[in-house]
This record gives structure tokens, C-alpha cells and sequence, in this order.
């Protein structure tokens, strides 16, 4: 079920509607337009390389106001953004000279919300349900995302690359695609894979958020954001709740 890059979906094979639609009663803001043009289709370039984000991480031990500084309204969106699926369930597959991206997702609003945010990054993609119920959102194979996969993958390995960094817009794609609310906490959950976890758990204290790993759990192995401040502080960095989430499955900055 192909997708364009702007995100159109063919008449024939509509998105999953199967979620609870959002609260007429929480109206969504719209993002502030930063005046640029959209980011390309192409590779990363040096200075957005798919292991490190644009800001630098020294920002990251300053004050509270500084953190605000990664969040996903900063910048624009890239395909090096991608990496925050592979902070989580995310995986990455290569063939030949070129690559895939693929997360299977619980809910069909997550559908919808990744479909439009790789649309966004000029990525190709496709969904198609599960023998279990859920959906797998897929890429198409690209050489765009050929620079994550050699950061990523040793081998048949993956491994959060040396200086793994998060920021808002790859924490808006975790979020979006495995982020669980447990209130008054928050739940991201990880990839079956523990070698990475402790890097990932690295890359979330950089970026100003604590996380506890639970490791036995319904959804899977998780790092845990707890409590107001920690929710605050990340819809802080994820920005504003997308059209399809329902409104408590996004954190607020209330």
C-alpha cells in the first residue's frame, strides 16, 4: 500500500479508522511556521548526521529553559529524525544500496500520525495490519535512509551508534509510535534487543528526562517518565498533540 511522499493515501486503501477520535473539546494549536522550505529527500548532510541532532548536547546541562531548545517545533523535520523509531520497537533493514525503516504499532491512530510525519521527511510508506491485531508501518526501500542503517547496524546487529543523542523530533516519532500513558507517568517502550537500552537510557537524561527502565511489563520493556515534571518536560520536547492522537495519549504541558 504505497504512500507518496506528500502523504496522500490511494482511494482504494484507506488508513485504519479503528481509534477513538480526538476530543472536540481540546482543540490542537497549530505548529509556528518557521518561514524555511521543507527539508529534502536526500541524505542527511554532515551537520544533521543520523547519530547526532542539530543541537548540540552541551546544550542539553543547562538551565530548564534550554532544554526547550530540542523540541520538536525547533528546526525542521529530516530523515535523520528516523533514529527516534529506533530508540524504540524501530528496525532497520538493508538491501543492496539502499534501506527500510519498519515498527509495528499497537493502535491505528499511531498509523495515521507516522504515516504523516514520514511524509513530512519526503520518506515513502506503507502500513498493512497484523496477524495479531496491530500495524506494521513500513518504508519503502531508499537510499535516503542507507546513512541510518550504517550507523545503526553492525552486522545483523542494531546498536544506538557512539554519541547517540535524542532531541523533540525524535522523540515525537518514539512517542508517536511506542509512547504508552501510565498516569501521572509516561511509558516509552523499547526494541526487544537490551544491548541498546542503557545508551537509549543515556540519550533521554542528556535531553533532560530521567527514565526508569521497567523491564517486565504488558506493553514490553519500557523506560518510564514519572510523574508531572517528567510529562511536562516531555511534551515540552515533542511538541503539540497531532490530529489523530487521542487527547490522553499525548502529554501536556498543563
Amino acid at each position: 500500500m504505497p504512500l507518496s511522499g506528500s502523504g496522500e493515501t490511494p482511494a482504494a486503501q484507506p488508513l485504519p479508522v479503528s481509534f477513538p477520535p480526538p476530543d472536540e473539546t481540546s482543540p490542537v494549536r497549530p505548529r509556528r511556521p518557521t518561514g524555511r522550505r521543507p527539508a529534502p529527500a536526500g541524505p542527511p548532510a554532515d551537520h544533521d548526521s543520523p547519530d547526532r541532532p542539530t543541537t548540540s548536547p552541551a546544550d542539553a546541562t543547562g538551565s530548564d529553559r534550554q532544554l526547550v531548545f530540542f523540541g520538536a517545533e525547533t528546526g525542521e523535520p529530516s530523515v535523520a529524525d528516523l533514529a527516534g523509531l529506533l530508540a524504540g520497537p524501530g528496525e532497520v533493514h538493508r538491501m543492496g544500496g539502499t534501506a527500510r525503516l519498519s515498527v509495528v504499532v499497537a493502535a491505528a491512530w499511531r498509523v495515521h500520525v507516522l504515516i504523516a510525519e514520514l511524509a513530512q521527511r519526503g520518506v515513502r510508506s506503507s502500513w498493512a495490519p497484523t496477524e495479531d491485531q496491530r500495524y506494521a508501518v513500513r518504508t519503502a526501500y531508499t537510499r535516503t535512509i542507507v546513512p541510518l542503517a550504517a550507523a545503526w547496524l553492525r552486522g545483523p546487529t542494531q546498536h544506538p551508534p557512539p554519541g547517540f543523542q535524542l532531541d523533540g523530533r525524535r522523540l515525537r516519532l518514539w512517542l508517536a509510535a511506542a509512547g504508552v500513558a501510565d498516569p501521572p507517568d509516561f511509558l516509552l517502550h523499547l526494541g526487544g534487543d537490551p544491548t541498546g537500552w542503557a545508551a537509549v537510557g543515556a540519550a533521554l537524561a542528556t535531553a533532560g528526562l530521567t527514565g526508569e527502565l521497567v523491564e517486565a511489563g504488558p506493553g514490553g520493556p519500557a523506560y518510564r517518565i514519572a510523574g508531572r515534571r517528567g510529562t511536562q518536560r516531555l511534551a515540552e520536547l515533542v511538541g503539540e498533540r497531532p490530529p489523530a492522537s487521542p487527547p490522553s495519549a499525548w502529554p501536556t504541558r498543563a
